[in-house]
């Protein structure tokens, strides 16, 4: 509706991330942030700050096990607790994550970085598969981890997601009070806001998204196969089915969605999903998103609390700042979580 468009348009702002000339290609931006050479600027910048990290096993209820791993600087009292979410097929250790972590430690947080399930080695914890309404699971870590590091202490948490994880953040923000989650703030780096229209986006555009998830989720159900052999017993056919062919069959076999219409309605967060937004949030998206149009973002229906920066450049979880690959997104992610350490 107009007023709904109004009313997200008032909040919306204009980003001042400025690529160079030669970055401003959304494919260049989407593709390098996720390659190797940013997981060790990551890894180098934790060193830097003297990051103490550690994994941990968290609860996710129902005898569901996540990991994740805990960081801080070593002899500085926190004074704030931070839980990042991956994107799809990502892991706590994507570049993203690291550098995100980096930029928190230094703004004075703690930093936990949760795997979802089967994500980053941890196929062998839980029998049943990943899907992306696994979001209580999501919520009794979020728990979990809150218990374990704040355990009655008064500083703030927080939680920052990409992509995917964006979208569970937003989710885990709405139940937070629900659950009993002390959530100050949360952040969301191009946020999957509908997954039908993303799947739409990956069908119709260039290959290679399409392709680099195909690959790496098939390469992901091989090793839950591998795991579970007595469980799981789809052959190389069902691993050569497109995505979306291959999304319907893990929906209609292993979960209790009755379509794939019904899973991607199970997770979507657009329109007017987010406007019981209670906890003050904070959305960073481009108009170039390859995957998420821009238009999306226009449509929220978003409470006052809400704030969406879009700019020009920086494709899909992009926001890459020069040759050293630095990023605008995860120093965004920090400095606008810091504000709930001023309160």
């Amino acid at each position: 509706t107009d007023s709904a468009h109004e009313q997200a348009h008032m909040r919306t702002s204009a980003s001042a991330y400025q690529p160079p000339l030669w970055l401003r290609s959304p494919h260049l931006q989407s593709l390098i942030a996720t390659s190797p050479l940013r997981r060790a600027r990551g890894a180098l910048l934790l060193r830097r700050k003297g990051a103490v990290s550690k994994p941990y096993i968290v609860d996710g209820g129902d005898g569901v096990r996540l990991e994740g791993v805990h960081s801080r600087l070593s002899g500085v009292e926190p004074r704030g607790l931070a839980l990042l979410l991956h994107g799809w097929e990502g892991s706590a250790e994507s570049s993203y994550m690291r550098l995100t972590a980096a930029h928190l430690l230094g703004a004075g947080f703690e930093v936990f970085r949760l795997n979802f399930r089967d994500h980053g080695d941890t196929y062998h914890l839980n029998q049943a598969l990943f899907h992306s309404n696994r979001i209580d699971e999501v919520v009794n870590a979020a728990l979990d981890v809150a218990n374990r590091f704040l355990a009655g202490r008064s500083r703030p948490m927080v939680i920052a997601g990409y992509s995917l994880g964006g979208n569970f953040a937003l989710r885990v923000a709405l139940r937070a009070r629900a659950a009993g989650l002390p959530l100050a703030r949360v952040a969301a780096v191009c946020p999957v806001l509908d997954p039908a229209v993303t799947m739409t986006r990956l069908e119709q555009g260039i290959p290679v998204y399409l392709r680099h998830f195909e690959q790496s989720w098939r390469a992901s159900l091989r090793r839950k196969r591998d795991r579970f052999p007595q469980y799981y017993d789809f052959d190389d056919r069902v691993l050569k089915l497109e995505m979306r062919e291959l999304t319907r069959w893990m929906v209609e076999r292993h979960t209790d969605f009755d379509s794939l219409d019904d899973y991607f309605n199970g997770y979507a967060i657009a329109g007017d999903r987010l406007a019981a937004l209670d906890v003050p949030t904070d959305l960073l998206t481009s108009e170039d998103d390859p995957v998420i149009p821009v238009e999306e973002f226009h449509a929220l229906r978003l409470p006052e609390t809400a704030l969406i920066e879009i700019a020009r450049w920086g494709g899909h979880c992009g926001f890459l700042e020069s040759a050293r690959l630095d990023g605008y997104a995860e120093r965004w992610v920090a400095q606008r979580l810091a504000a709930a350490l001023d309160l």
